[in-house]
């Protein structure tokens, strides 16, 4: 990579970041309706999707057999699950405004477990240059359709676990501030491309079937399902006429 391609990465690292600091400044200075939230959770998610399906997959069988970059996929998938499940607290978005159900510690385990995925965003993003400017700009535009609300989900949780405005806010800037660092990080390690760039699939497919899906499912409007497909279909049509 390029001096310039370099700093291309990192500002739209920052750019992708700064969804996760607007959804924490928009909870802890005014009221913000969750079902637009969970618009930009649906869209994302089909995005998401399509992206991992379309185009983080077959670029990384360019680099691997089929079968060790399929492993790579997987390895991606289960390392959040692992972290999700064992390591950390699991939390949804909404669940977050019942501070009454929540212990103090929930907050930093939510934290702790949403860092694991904004420093992947960042590892995908810089794989996806490494691997070509178009994949790289379709990978940033699908992690920051989650950004927002992701942001939104921490600051408001350290809220309903007692934290501090300042320190909810703060929260949503380390989300940020893990995926430069999960950027710089696969700048540095350039030539782990083939790895990276399939195991950060794998994170993307978990973050978007397993955590983005289900907070979809629970609102029953037809048009949280139409903007899954929406989000689908704009992959496919920038997949298309990107290579027509």
């Amino acid at each position: 990579m390029t001096s310039s391609q370099i700093l291309l990465v990192i500002l739209l690292g920052l750019t992708a970041a700064l969804g996760n600091v607007l959804g924490g400044f928009f909870v802890v200075r005014r009221e913000w309706s969750q079902l637009y939230l969970r618009y930009f959770v649906a869209l994302g998610a089909g995005f998401m999707l399509g992206i991992v399906f379309l185009d983080i997959i077959p670029e990384s069988l360019k680099f691997l057999a089929p079968d060790a970059a399929l492993l790579w996929v997987l390895s991606g998938y289960f390392l959040v699950h692992l972290f999700e499940h064992t390591l950390v607290r699991h939390f949804h978005f909404g669940e977050e405004v019942h501070g009454h159900e929540l212990a103090h510690h929930a907050g930093s385990s939510a934290l702790l477990g949403l860092m694991i995925h904004t420093f992947f965003d960042g590892v995908a993003i810089a794989s996806g240059f490494l691997v070509s400017t178009w994949l790289g700009w379709v990978i940033t535009l699908a992690i920051f359709l989650h950004k927002l609300p992701e942001g939104f989900a921490v600051s408001s949780l350290m809220l309903a676990t007692g934290r501090s405005r300042r320190t909810s806010l703060w929260a949503a800037v380390a989300l940020g501030g893990v995926t430069v660092l999960g950027i710089v990080l696969m700048v540095v390690l350039r030539t782990q491309v083939g790895r990276a760039l399939p195991l950060s699939g794998g994170v993307t497919l978990y973050v978007a079937a397993s955590d983005l899906i289900p907070e979809v499912n629970r609102e029953p409007r037809m048009s949280m399902a139409a903007l899954v497909f929406l989000g689908l279909a704009l992959v496919f049509l920038i997949h298309h006429f990107g290579n027509f």
